[in-house]
C-alpha cells in the first residue's frame, strides 16, 4: 500500500493543476446541487420491529390520513394572575386571535378550546391546536408570520401566549459564533505546531474544501435519501475535525522528508506513502465504525453514520490528492520561517526541521519521564479515568423534547404552561391501539381496555375510544401523571402493555401502546440492548486491525483497553453534565435529564476511529524505530519525538472543533459536542500520551511479539512504509544543497 500511495502522491504533485481543477469542479457541483435541491424535512425517529412502530404502521393502514404529515402548532393562553381565561374579555381575545388564523394560507383547521374543553381545571390556561396542510419546512414566511401575529394580538389584550408544536421546528443551521471560535483555535494551533502560516493555511484550506463538498452532497441528497439537518451537521463536524488532522499529519511528514534533501516531488510521494498509509487506515476504521451503526436498526442513526462516513472518506481523498498537489504550489513556504532563514544564510543544519533537529523536544522529554516512572504514571492515569467514568454507572437514556430547549424559546415556555395547567404528563400522551379484526365485538373490547387502563397507577386520564371505518380498530389516549422522560412514565407504559397481554389472552384482540413517548422509550431500550454487542464488535475490530497493522498481540489488547477507558470517562462526563447538571450553566444547557439515547453508540463509533488515529500515528514511528534496531525504550522516545507534537496538536484541533458545536441550540448536537470533545481529550492526552508509553515500557520487547503462526497467516499491510524504503531508497542530500529542491518557480 505504501508504494501505491507513494505513486499517488507524486502523481498529484506533478499533475497539481488537474487535481485542483477536479476538486474545484466537485466543489462547484456540490454547491450547485445544494442550492437547487429542496429543503429536507425533519423526520421523527422510528424503530422497526418495536411495538410502538408496529402500532404506528397499523394506524397508517386503518386510519388513512389520520396521521397527517402536515405541521401542527399549539397556541397556549394564560390569563393574568387571579383571573380566568374563560372570563368574557379574555375569551373574546382568544377567539379573535384564532379567528385571524381560520381560513388562512396553508391552515387546515383550528380548534376552539371552549368547545373542545381544552381549559385547565382552575380556568387559567387554555390551548388551541392549529393544523396545516404542509410540512414544517414547507410553511411560508407569511404563514409563520400570521401565527406570530395571532399570538401577539392576544398578548396585546393582556394574555400570556406561547406557541409550541412542529410548525416551529426548523433545521439547525451551522455557522454560529462558537463554531467560528473552534475553527479559530484550530488555526492558531496549526500555526504554532507548524511554524508557518502557509502550512497552517494549507491544512485549513484542504479541510474546508473536503467538508464543503460533503456538506453540499448531504444537502443535495436530503430529500431523496431523507437526510435531516443533524446528518449535515455531523458531516460538517467530522469533516472539519478529521480533515484538518489528516492534512496536518501529511504536511508534517512532508516537512520531515524535506529535511533529508532531494526534490519536493519525492518528498510529497514519501509523505503520502508513509503518513498517508496511516491516514488511510485511520479513515477506514472511522468509516467502518460509522457504517456499522446501520446494524442497530434505527434509520436516523443509519443515516447519521452514512453521512459521517462519507465526510471522512472525502477527507481521506483530499489528504491523499489535494494536499500533495498544493505542495507543488506553495513550495518551500510550507517550512517554518526559521528553517528557511537558516537555509538562506547557509546555516549549520540547512536540511533540519525543528522536529528533526536532534533536540530532545517536549515530546521526547515526556516519554523519558514516563519510561522512568511507568508504574506511577499508569496507576495515576488509569485510576483518574476510572474515577471520571464512575458517573456512567448512573447513565439513563432518553430522547429530548421541548422540555430540553432553552427557557428563552416559546416552545419551552408553552411546554411549561401546559404542564402547569394540565399536568406534566399532558406533554407526553400515550396512544393505545386495540386491533380487534376478526376477534369479536370491538366496542366491548375497547371499553374493557379503557376500564383497565384507568385503574392503573400513574394514569391521569383516559379519552373515549375512536373507531376506524371498518369498526375493528379502536384508538384511545391515556395521559400519564408524570413527565414524558420520567422513569414512572416508562413503568406505566410497561404496565399498560402487561395489562394488554392479559386482555389479548381473554379476547384475542391485540393491544398496542404507541405515541411519541412510547416510541422514545422503545428506542432507548433498544439502544441500551444494542450498546454492549456493538461495543464488543468495535473492540474486536480494533484488536484485529491493530494486530494486522503492528504485527503484535499485546499492543492491540492495550489499545482496546485504553479505548474502553476513554469511552467510559466520556460517558461519565455526559452523565455529570446532562443528568446531574455539573457545569451545565456555563455550557448553555438549561435542562438536565436522560442522555440522548443515540449518543452512546454514536460516540463509540466515532471515538473508536479517532482513537485508532492517535494509536496509529504514535505507534507507527515507534514500530519503525524498533524495526530498524532501536531498543524498545528508545523506540518509544523516537515515536514521541517525531509524532508527539503533531498528535497533541491534532487532538487540540479536534477538541476545539467538537467543542465549538456545544453552543448550538440542538440538544443532539450539544450532547455530541460535549461527548466527543471529552472522549478525544481523554484518549489523546491520557491514554495515548500516558498509558501507552507506560505499558510499552513495562512490556519491553514483549510488546512487539507475534506468534509464528499469526506471522505467517496475517497479511503485511506495511503501514510504516518499509517496502517503500527498499524499493525507492531516499536520495542522499547533495553536499552543496542548502535547501530541498523544488521545481523552478516554486521557490
Amino acid at each position: 500500500m505504501a508504494t501505491l500511495l507513494y505513486r499517488i502522491g507524486r502523481w498529484s504533485f506533478r499533475r497539481r493543476r488537474l487535481v485542483v481543477r477536479l476538486w474545484l469542479g466537485a466543489l462547484l457541483l456540490a454547491i450547485a446541487g445544494a442550492a437547487l435541491a429542496p429543503a429536507g424535512e425533519e423526520e421523527d425517529l422510528s424503530m422497526p420491529g418495536t411495538e410502538s412502530q408496529q402500532a404506528f404502521d397499523l394506524l397508517d393502514e386503518r386510519f388513512p390520513g389520520g396521521n397527517s404529515q402536515g405541521a401542527e402548532a399549539r397556541l397556549v393562553f394564560q390569563a393574568p394572575d387571579g383571573q380566568r381565561v374563560t372570563a368574557g374579555e379574555h375569551r373574546a381575545a382568544v377567539e379573535d386571535a384564532l379567528g385571524s388564523l381560520a381560513g388562512g394560507e396553508q391552515v387546515d383547521s383550528t380548534t376552539d378550546p371552549y368547545e373542545t374543553g381544552a381549559v385547565s381545571e382552575d380556568g387559567t390556561i387554555a390551548y388551541s391546536t392549529v393544523t396545516y396542510d404542509a410540512s414544517a419546512v414547507d410553511l411560508t414566511g407569511e404563514t409563520k408570520s400570521a401565527l406570530e401575529d395571532a399570538a401577539g394580538q392576544a398578548r396585546d389584550a393582556g394574555l400570556t401566549v406561547e406557541t409550541g408544536g412542529s410548525a416551529l421546528d426548523s433545521e439547525e443551521e451551522p455557522g454560529g459564533t462558537t463554531e467560528i471560535v473552534g475553527v479559530a483555535v484550530a488555526a492558531v494551533v496549526l500555526v504554532l505546531a507548524l511554524g508557518s502560516l502557509v502550512a497552517a493555511g494549507l491544512s485549513l484550506l484542504t479541510a474546508f474544501a473536503g467538508v464543503a463538498v460533503a456538506f453540499g452532497l448531504v444537502s443535495a441528497l436530503a430529500v431523496p435519501l431523507g437526510l435531516t439537518s443533524t446528518v449535515a451537521i455531523l458531516a460538517l463536524m467530522l469533516g472539519l475535525a478529521v480533515g484538518i488532522d489528516y492534512a496536518l499529519f501529511i504536511t508534517s511528514r512532508f516537512r520531515d522528508e524535506l529535511a533529508r534533501g532531494g526534490d519536493a516531488e519525492d518528498a510529497a510521494g514519501r509523505a503520502v506513502g508513509t503518513a498517508g498509509s496511516a491516514v488511510v487506515f485511520a479513515g477506514a476504521t472511522v468509516f467502518i465504525a460509522l457504517v456499522g451503526l446501520g446494524v442497530v436498526g434505527i434509520p436516523e442513526l443509519t443515516k447519521m453514520g452514512m453521512g459521517g462516513a462519507g465526510a471522512v472518506a472525502l477527507a481521506v481523498l483530499v489528504a491523499l490528492t489535494l494536499v500533495p498537489a498544493l505542495f507543488g504550489y506553495f513550495g518551500r513556504r510550507v517550512l517554518s520561517r526559521r528553517v528557511r532563514r537558516a537555509a538562506r544564510l547557509g546555516g549549520e543544519r540547512p536540511h533540519a526541521l525543528p522536529e528533526a533537529a536532534g533536540r530532545q523536544g517536549l515530546g521526547a522529554r515526556w516519554a523519558r519521564f514516563v519510561l522512568r516512572r511507568p508504574v506511577a504514571v499508569l496507576l495515576t492515569a488509569g485510576l483518574g479515568l476510572g474515577a471520571v467514568a464512575v458517573p456512567a454507572l448512573s447513565l439513563e437514556l432518553g430522547l429530548p423534547g421541548d422540555e430540553s430547549k432553552s427557557t428563552e424559546t416559546t416552545q419551552r415556555r408553552a411546554y411549561d404552561l401546559l404542564s402547569e395547567g394540565f399536568g406534566p404528563g399532558f406533554n407526553g400522551p400515550l396512544t393505545v391501539v386495540v386491533d380487534n379484526a376478526g376477534s369479536g365485538a370491538t366496542e366491548d373490547t375497547a371499553d374493557l381496555v379503557v376500564t383497565t387502563v384507568r385503574e392503573l397507577d400513574g394514569v391521569a386520564s383516559v379519552g373515549d375510544p375512536q373507531f376506524d371505518e371498518a369498526g375493528d380498530t379502536a384508538v384511545l389516549t391515556a395521559v400519564p401523571e408524570t413527565a414524558p422522560n420520567s422513569a414512572d412514565t416508562k413503568d406505566l407504559v410497561n404496565a399498560i402493555r402487561d395489562a394488554g397481554d392479559g386482555i389479548e389472552a381473554d379476547t384475542g384482540a391485540d393491544v398496542l401502546v404507541t405515541g411519541t413517548t412510547a416510541m422514545n422509550i422503545d428506542i432507548s431500550e433498544a439502544m441500551s440492548d444494542a450498546l454492549l454487542p456493538y461495543l464488543t464488535v468495535v473492540i474486536g475490530l480494533a484488536v484485529l486491525l491493530l494486530t494486522v497493522v503492528f504485527r503484535s498481540v499485546l499492543v492491540p489488547l492495550k489499545a482496546a483497553l485504553g479505548f474502553l477507558l476513554s469511552v467510559g470517562a466520556a460517558f461519565g462526563v455526559l452523565v455529570a453534565v446532562f443528568q446531574w447538571g455539573w457545569a451545565a450553566g456555563p455550557l448553555g444547557i438549561e435542562q438536565t435529564g436522560p442522555v440522548m439515547s443515540l449518543m452512546p453508540i454514536l460516540i463509540i463509533g466515532i471515538v473508536f476511529g479517532l482513537a485508532m488515529d492517535y494509536e496509529v500515528f504514535l505507534l507507527t514511528r515507534m514500530r519503525e524505530a524498533y524495526a530498524h534496531g532501536a531498543p524498545p525504550g528508545e523506540a518509544v522516545v523516537q515515536g514521541f519525538r517525531h509524532s508527539g507534537r503533531v498528535v497533541a496538536a491534532a487532538a487540540i484541533i479536534m477538541i476545539s472543533v467538537f467543542a465549538g458545536f456545544v453552543g448550538m441550540n440542538s440538544p443532539t448536537i450539544q450532547t455530541m459536542g460535549v461527548g466527543l470533545a471529552a472522549a478525544v481529550l481523554f484518549d489523546a492526552f491520557v491514554v495515548r500520551m500516558a498509558i501507552v508509553p507506560a505499558v510499552l515500557a513495562l512490556l519491553g520487547r514483549r510488546a512487539w511479539w507475534l506468534p509464528r503462526i499469526l506471522n505467517r497467516v496475517l497479511p503485511n499491510v506495511d503501514i510504516e512504509g518499509e517496502a517503500l524504503s527498499r524499493r525507492v531508497p531516499p536520495p542522499a542530500p547533495a553536499p552543496d544543497a542548502a535547501v530541498p529542491r523544488f521545481p523552478a518557480g516554486r521557490q
